[in-house]
């Protein structure tokens, strides 16, 4: 099935139609610049321009960067805070008059990963982690996602969240060396093993390209790898969770869509 994706981070909106079927992208993606103020019109129609860019008509899966409930939006870490409360899938469903399903970008992410990427072929808990300014999660069980998870925000042993201490930003802010850094990404997947018993870890964001540096550090108990798509991985799963969760237009609809996700 051909499904546009669109992933939404907050300097770059991104998109391509995705074979979900081999999660090949069928035509070079585009990119347009986020807007400076990133409220719900602006985006909205950011999202148009790259729908129309693929002359597109059929079903969208768009990434967001915050949590997503059923198409409304709960946080915007990167975007304007204006989002929150408002229902993104039917604002999108509205500009593109296309069948929308909108999803957690790191959720997004994970999907792909574990279909198409390093989680591929692994039963049971896959849990993607991205280390960049944040650390972001998502958790997939035999494929279905588990929406939503911030599982960055764990607290270690001193009372003090994770993504603080071992995000890459940290890593940068304190001039840490890999080897420094990797004990700290080492103890807080000790920890997130204990509360989730996965079966695979995948490590993703701008660190992930550098895992040879620190991977030495890593021994958590359970399979660590480097995520494979890069920053394909966020259209991918767009499309991939647009393809169970868009809603489908009735035979007599020919030019809107209901938004909600259902």
């Amino acid at each position: 099935m051909l499904i546009l994706g669109i992933d939404i981070g907050g300097s770059g909106i991104k998109g391509a139609p995705v074979d979900t079927e081999s999660g090949q992208l069928t035509a070079e993606r585009i990119r347009v610049k986020t807007p400076e103020v990133s409220d719900p019109a602006a985006v909205t129609e950011a999202v148009g321009t790259v729908a129309e860019h693929f002359e597109w008509s059929g079903p969208i899966g768009v990434g967001f960067p915050g949590v997503v409930r059923r198409g409304e939006i709960g946080t915007a870490a990167n975007l304007d805070k204006s989002w929150r409360g408002n229902n993104a899938a039917e604002a999108f469903a509205r500009r593109t008059s296309c069948p929308v399903a909108v999803v957690n970008d790191a959720d997004a992410a994970g999907l792909a990963e574990a279909r198409f990427g390093a989680g591929k072929g692994v039963p049971g808990v896959v849990i993607l982690v991205t280390l960049g300014t944040g650390i972001g999660t998502a958790v997939i069980c035999d494929g279905i996602v588990v929406p939503n998870t911030e599982l960055g925000h764990l607290y270690n042993n001193q009372g003090v969240d994770w993504e603080l201490i071992a995000a890459e930003a940290a890593r940068t802010r304190e001039d840490l060396k890999w080897a420094e850094w990797g004990k700290r990404v080492n103890a807080y997947l000790q920890d997130l093993c204990m509360f989730m018993n996965p079966d695979l870890i995948i490590l993703g964001g701008g660190a992930s390209r550098k895992f040879d540096k620190f991977s030495d550090k890593i021994d958590c108990g359970v399979p660590v790898l480097p995520a494979e798509l890069r920053n394909q991985a966020g259209i991918i799963g767009a499309a991939l969770y647009a393809e169970t969760h868009a809603p489908m237009p009735r035979l007599h609809q020919t030019a809107s869509f209901p938004g909600a996700v259902r």
